[in-house]
């Protein structure tokens, strides 16, 4: 199983972003998906999570301004960050608590992770 993260790129404070992180491989099923993220010198933190019936949590600092979605069709969670600010500039990883595939159940997979930066 693989995960593989876009959407990352330079934004000005106060624009969006849409993150996306599409799990491959021969999944059956997929539990809790998730975002991260790193910024500089920090640990890696939790930005949001989203389960298969799409009970989602937030980090207190995105609360109303950032969405987590998933589409279990194509085993792909998004992340909708608006009104970004430079404290939001960081690495963004993706992650699964657990993957059934067709063979075995794979625990605690990250993406490879896609950086974000607001800047003007």
């Amino acid at each position: 199983v693989q995960l593989q993260a876009s959407g990352g790129g330079l934004v000005q404070p106060g624009g969006s972003l849409r993150l996306s992180c599409a799990a491959s491989g021969s999944i059956l099923s997929i539990n809790v998906m998730g975002w991260y993220r790193q910024a500089p010198g920090k640990q890696r933190e939790l930005v949001a999570t989203i389960s298969r019936s799409g009970t989602t949590t937030y980090a207190d600092s995105v609360k109303g301004r950032s969405t987590i979605s998933r589409d279990n069709a194509k085993n792909t969670v998004y992340l909708q960050m608006n009104s970004l600010k430079p404290a939001d500039t960081a690495v963004y990883y993706c992650n699964v608590d657990w993957i059934v595939t067709t063979t075995k159940i794979e625990y605690d997979r990250w993406g490879q992770g896609t950086l974000v930066t607001v800047s003007s």
